[in-house]
């Protein structure tokens, strides 16, 4: 039976929204049923027939998980299994490779199921090595699918991989409708699922970036009931992130602490050391938007700088950290020394999101507006706006316009005085 069953397993337990977990829930470890959906371990009867039970499927379908693997679905079976592996081994540009061969002896072998979770696979690996442009092209195809109209687990998972690719490509108006489609979408699954939890923390992100913070607010209400910290474990580490996150943004910083600090003792660098580094990067941005350089926030930096360094990342993320040092300098009064990482920084902005860029030119053009050059100031404050106005940002787009014109009046003021002075002399030597 090995990988075919195991295959078919994960195409059905996907296409019903649900995790390994939820799957194997009271009696099953996640670990299990990953042992199986790998080919890695051999069902009993008794097992099939619980999960069958679990998942609904007509006898019809069971029987056929019984039927022994034809050529074509062993070199499907054998390129996903590579895929996996890579996957787990960060290997993500060899994981897209094996992923798109899977995807394609799935497409000959009309498997609909088994092409579309490994084309999904394929995007995963593509926004993790930042190619955001190409994921989307890849995900509005999926998305577009016949069999998602079949599968509301199909579709909130495309929906919320599109708000993350928007999210990350600076289009937060696009990110919130998709986010909003897949928790409409999600509301359909089982009660308490995580792929719900996962489309509201998406919902959650995309209308944070978009200013829209009291509705976030609102949102994080609703995901905070469905916190079980001895039951989710990591998973609530990452809830209680989102939620501070959300709480910094809104100016209330002690529950913003609150929060990060439940989540970094869920949340653990033995368990997943990306995470982790992700987790204390938007810990310590978060914190800075704030204006909390207190010695902690130093910490989290240091602890992002560390992880990222053991995981690597994309060049995106590395940008992203180097950003935050920058605003930790230009808080903390080191002005030149920001300036000098800003440059290098700015100069990568095409790897960046839109709002990112959008932050990165604010940042550097009220650091040279610091040190009195205000020409080269205007020149980053203008490409700021046009970063915002892209991403959908307003109130970012008017706090360049605040900068600017701060600039402006000050310059004039500027010659005034310096016209006034000129003049001065001449009306003395008269009287």
């Amino acid at each position: 039976m090995g990988s075919g069953f195991g295959e078919k397993l994960r195409a059905e337990r996907l296409e019903r929204g649900l995790t390994q977990a939820e799957l194997g829930k009271d009696l099953y470890s996640p670990s299990y049923i990953s042992l199986l959906e790998t080919g890695r371990r051999e069902p009993t009867a008794e097992v099939i027939q619980e999960l069958a039970r679990r998942l609904q499927l007509a006898p019809k379908a069971l029987e056929a998980w019984s039927q022994p693997v034809s050529a074509n679905d062993a070199e499907y079976v054998l390129a996903g299994l590579y895929a996996r592996q890579a996957w787990d081994l960060r290997d993500y540009a060899q994981a897209a490779t094996h992923a798109a061969t899977a995807a394609q002896f799935a497409l000959d072998g009309k498997n609909n199921s088994a092409w579309w979770n490994m084309t999904y696979m394929q995007a995963e690996c593509l926004m993790k090595q930042g190619e955001l442009a190409e994921c989307q092209r890849i995900v509005q195809h999926l998305l577009e699918h016949p069999i998602v109209a079949e599968s509301a687990g199909l579709a909130v998972r495309a929906r919320q991989m599109l708000a993350a690719v928007c999210h990350g490509l600076g289009q937060l108006s696009t990110a919130v409708e998709h986010a909003r489609e897949a928790v409409r979408l999600a509301s359909q699954l089982p009660a308490g699922s995580t792929i719900y939890i996962g489309a509201l923390r998406a919902l959650i992100g995309a209308l944070a970036e978009s200013g829209k913070l009291d509705e976030a607010w609102e949102q994080c209400r609703i995901l905070e009931t469905l916190v079980d910290e001895e039951s989710m474990g990591q998973l609530a580490g990452e809830i209680e992130w989102v939620i501070g996150n959300v709480a910094f943004m809104r100016a209330d910083y002690a529950e913003g602490v609150k929060h990060h600090e439940r989540a970094a003792k869920l949340l653990s660098p033995a368990n997943d050391i990306e995470l982790w580094a992700r987790f204390n990067k938007a810990s310590a941005a978060v914190r800075l938007s704030g204006g909390i350089i207190e010695p902690e926030t130093l910490a989290a930096i240091e602890r992002a700088e560390l992880a990222l360094s053991i995981v690597g990342g994309s060049r995106s993320e590395q940008l992203e950290v180097s950003f935050i040092r920058a605003r930790w300098l230009y808080l903390n009064g080191q002005i030149p020394e920001a300036i000098e990482l800003l440059r290098t920084i700015h100069a990568e902005k095409a790897v960046l999101g839109r709002h990112t860029a959008g932050e990165v030119a604010l940042l550097y053009g009220r650091a040279l507006k610091a040190l009195g050059r205000n020409d080269e100031a205007l020149e980053l404050l203008a490409d700021a706006r046009e970063q915002f106005s892209y991403a959908g940002a307003s109130d970012k787009v008017q706090q360049v316009m605040d900068a600017i014109l701060e600039i402006r009046l000050a310059t004039q003021r500027a010659a005034k005085e310096s016209s006034a002075g000129a003049k001065a002399p001449a009306k003395d030597g008269v009287s």
